[in-house]
C-alpha cells in the first residue's frame, strides 16, 4: 500500500498541473482522468473516504469542462465513497459525527440538482431513491420521506414509478407510526391507480395497477379500525372505503375483483367484529388473515386486536 506521503504528493501534483499560468491552459480532461484513476486506486486499498475527495475533485473538473453527465456520475461516486465510509465506521463502531455520512448526503443532493439541470429526470429519480434508501438505513426517517417523495414527484409521468415510490413514502410513516400520515399517502395512491391504471376499453384498472389498488385497500381498512376516528372526524373518502364492508351494502364488485371473494369476505367480517368489539372473532381472523396479508398489513392486525384488548393503550 502506498504511503499517505505518496498518495498526497500525487493529488497535489494533479492539482498543481490544473492552475492557471500565464499564456498556458490547463488540460482540464487530463486531471479529471487522473483525478478518477487515483479515486479508483484508493478504493482498492480501502480508503473511501479519499477516494471520495477524489472523485469530487474529478467533478469539478467535469463542471469546468461542461460535462454534465461526467460531473453527476463523479459525484455519484463520491457519495457512494463517502457511504462505504461512514458504513465502515458503523460496523466497527467508531465514535463519529457521522460527517462521512453529511458528505455523502451533500454529494447525492448536488447530482441530482445536476441530473434535474440537464432534464435527467429518471436518473435524478432513481438517485433520491437511493439516497432514501440510504437515509433509512439509518434509521432517518423523515429525511428518507422527503427523497422518496421527490423522486415520486419527479417520476409523475411513469404511474407504476410512482406509485412505488409513494409506497416507500408509506413504508417510512408506517415504520414511524405515524398511521394518519401513510393513511394519506396510501389513500393518493389509490387515486393515483384508479385514474392512470385504468384499461383503455372498460376503463377499470389492469395488470399491476390491481394489485396496488388491493394491497392499498387492505392496509387502509386495517388503519381505519387501529385509528378509529369518530363520524365526526372522518374524512368522506375514508368513510366510503368502510362502506364498502357494512353487510347491509351491496357488494363493491370491482373491490372484489381486485381483492378476491375470499379476501373481501375476510375483511368485511374484520371491519365487523372491530365494530360489534368481538375480540374473539378478530383474533380468529387473524390466523385465516395471516398468510394473505404483508408482513406491515399482519403487523397492524396485531395492533388491532392489541388496542381493542388494551383500550387504555397497554401492550400497543
Amino acid at each position: 500500500m502506498e504511503k499517505d506521503s505518496d498518495i498526497l504528493s500525487r493529488y497535489r501534483a494533479v492539482t498543481n498541473k490544473l492552475k492557471k499560468r500565464f499564456l498556458k491552459k490547463p488540460n482540464v480532461a487530463e486531471g479529471s482522468e487522473q483525478f478518477a484513476s487515483l479515486a479508483k486506486t484508493l478504493k482498492i486499498q480501502e480508503c473511501p473516504q479519499y477516494s471520495g475527495f477524489c472523485y469530487l475533485a474529478q467533478a469539478r473538473c467535469e463542471h469546468t469542462l461542461s460535462n454534465g453527465a461526467g460531473e453527476s456520475q463523479a459525484l455519484t461516486e463520491a457519495a457512494r465513497s463517502f457511504l462505504h465510509a461512514e458504513q465502515a465506521d458503523k460496523e466497527l463502531h467508531c465514535p463519529t459525527f457521522q460527517e462521512h455520512l453529511t458528505a455523502s448526503i451533500n454529494c447525492y443532493s448536488h447530482a441530482i440538482r445536476v441530473h434535474i439541470e440537464n432534464k435527467q429526470t429518471a436518473l435524478a429519480a432513481a438517485l433520491c431513491l437511493e439516497l432514501g434508501n440510504v437515509l433509512r438505513g439509518f434509521n432517518k426517517h423523515g429525511e428518507a420521506t422527503a427523497h422518496y417523495q421527490r423522486a415520486a414527484e419527479l417520476m409523475s409521468q411513469s404511474p407504476l414509478d410512482c406509485l412505488a415510490a409513494l409506497n416507500l413514502v408509506a413504508q417510512c410513516k408506517l415504520e414511524t407510526k405515524d398511521y394518519e400520515g401513510a393513511l394519506v399517502v396510501l389513500t393518493e395512491m389509490a387515486y393515483l391507480a384508479q385514474e392512470r391504471g385504468g384499461s383503455s376499453t372498460t376503463g377499470k384498472p389492469i395488470g399491476a395497477y390491481c394489485d396496488v389498488l388491493a394491497q392499498c385497500e387492505v392496509t387502509r381498512v386495517l388503519l381505519l379500525m387501529l385509528l378509529q376516528p369518530t363520524p365526526q372526524r372522518i374524512r368522506p373518502e375514508h368513510a366510503q372505503t368502510l362502506e364498502k364492508y357494512a353487510w347491509e351494502s351491496s357488494e363493491d364488485s370491482i373491490t372484489e375483483v381486485f381483492l378476491g371473494e375470499d379476501l373481501f369476505l375476510l375483511l368485511q367480517s374484520v371491519v365487523m367484529a372491530c365494530q360489534s368489539k368481538d375480540l374473539d372473532a378478530l383474533r380468529a381472523l387473524q390466523s385465516d388473515l395471516w398468510p394473505l396479508l404483508l408482513p406491515e398489513q399482519n403487523q397492524l392486525l396485531h395492533l388491532v386486536i392489541q388496542e381493542m384488548a388494551h383500550p387504555s393503550g397497554e401492550g400497543v
